[in-house]
């Protein structure tokens, strides 16, 4: 979530946060929750549906929120809600909600009437509507139903079996998935990898950064079209690469239909030979030494105090210097040739500058003070 795509969704609010009381952000493939409880603090409803959010966080700060819609995203825990003190309505349907204990984090949100939880894999626990209406006394609507009253009573009166029932279902529905008969050993390895990631409930933008780093040459048809057949398992870690892939799949596409423009070539030298001055950086670099009786040229460039010296490239030849900086070339045509085998270069310890020192071929020779 970037202040930009704010701005663009608030074009009914003439692009003002501050004041910002509705704003819809789905299908923007967006992986976390940030900036909305800093710029929009007036936010009364929030879509994020249909996104990979795995976690449900920085929204506490929210405190005119009455709706959110986080269906179709990577949710595992209902967290993250409870500063929310206007909310009314929660929309978490087709997520992958297994822990239904965790809706007790709701019990803070005294004004919630609806809570969708639909397509999530707790609505087939044995019990599971009758322990939601316990532990939410305030709601009156679980996935679209109405919670009546003489339902509320009979379900309170049989609590205790009910969350033992619900605890045991938490605990064997991930073992039931993980241990299919008809699976392969190489499948129940692959399941069980993601069985443990799945119930540590973790953030799943991690696992994608470290390996879902797809180029575009990569991309083939024929990858794609393998792709698009391969049978995936149903876990927030699948939809997560998946998605990542079809986003690469779509730039490699654009790609094709719009290559980019090929790159200027970079000349350093004339047709002759001479060493052109390239000042790419805009750098105020000084040149000292030149006077007659100096046996050294030395070239002041302002580094940023900050760079790290492995970003820098120096390179001395006889008359000229290179110095390259994140891909960025200066390179200066120097007045008079020096010795590239006995020149240095050092940093200051104070202002990041780099110091290059290149004792000059010719130096001027003078005589020795009588003593």
């Amino acid at each position: 979530v970037t202040l930009d795509l704010l701005r663009k969704r608030a074009e009914h609010n003439n692009k003002e946060l501050s004041t910002l009381e509705e704003v819809s952000l789905h299908q923007e493939n967006l992986e976390k929750i940030e900036l909305l409880d800093t710029a929009c603090r007036q936010l009364q409803i929030l879509y994020l549906q249909n996104n990979i959010i795995g976690k449900i966080e920085n929204l506490q700060r929210l405190k005119e929120l009455r709706y959110i819609n986080l269906a179709l995203n990577n949710i595992v825990r209902i967290e993250g809600l409870q500063g929310c003190e206007c909310l009314e309505k929660v929309d978490l349907t087709v997520n992958f909600i297994t822990d239904v204990t965790t809706v007790t984090s709701l019990r803070a949100n005294r004004n919630l009437r609806e809570l969708y939880l639909t397509g999530n894999p707790c609505t087939q626990f044995k019990g599971y509507r009758e322990y939601v209406i316990s532990v939410l006394p305030q709601l009156q609507l679980l996935d679209g139903k109405a919670v009546t009253r003489s339902e509320r009573i009979l379900a309170l009166q049989d609590f205790e079996r009910t969350q033992s029932s619900i605890r045991a279902a938490i605990a064997e529905v991930g073992r039931a998935w993980l241990f299919h008969s008809d699976d392969s050993e190489e499948k129940k390895k692959k399941k069980e990898a993601t069985f443990k990631l799945y119930f540590k409930t973790v953030c799943f933008t991690s696992l994608a950064s470290r390996v879902c780093r797809l180029e575009v040459p990569e991309l083939s048809d024929e990858a794609q079209k393998q792709f698009w057949e391969e049978e995936t398992e149903h876990t927030p870690q699948a939809r997560f690469m998946m998605q990542k892939k079809q986003e690469a799949f779509q730039r490699a596409e654009d790609m094709k239909r719009n290559p980019p423009p090929p790159k200027k070539e970079r000349r350093f030298f004339r047709d002759d030979g001479t060493p052109l001055n390239i000042n790419e950086g805009d750098w105020d670099f000084r040149l000292l030494g030149q006077e007659y009786d100096s046996q050294a040229l030395e070239l002041d460039f302002p580094c940023y105090r900050h760079l790290d010296t492995s970003q820098l490239e120096v390179d001395v030849q006889p008359y000229h210097v290179r110095v390259v900086v994140k891909g960025r070339v200066f390179q200066l045509h120097l007045p008079e040739e020096v010795k590239p085998d006995s020149s240095s270069a050092k940093r200051s310890m104070v202002t990041g500058h780099l110091l290059i020192s290149m004792p000059k071929v010719k130096p001027v020779l003078t005589a020795r003070a009588r003593t």
